[in-house]
């Protein structure tokens, strides 16, 4: 999946309302994305890796289109 503009320089992206985030560069489903942005419940984080995405107690994604 192309990254959208709001996220050029972000592989993460957590949701707020469920603290799942997401791999962008592995999702398969961009309508995910899609109602991300329309929501505006997401968060990037700093340093950009899924590490820190746990350290903040967002789990990964492991749904359909996942990659």
């Amino acid at each position: 999946m192309e990254r959208p503009t709001n996220f050029a320089h972000h592989q993460y992206v957590g949701d707020k309302r469920s603290l799942v985030f997401y791999d962008i560069d592995a999702l398969a489903d961009t309508a995910i994305m899609d109602e991300l942005q329309e929501a505006g419940t997401f968060t990037t984080f700093g340093p950009d890796t899924p590490a820190e995405a746990r350290n903040r107690g967002f789990r990964q994604y492991e749904g359909p289109g996942a990659g």
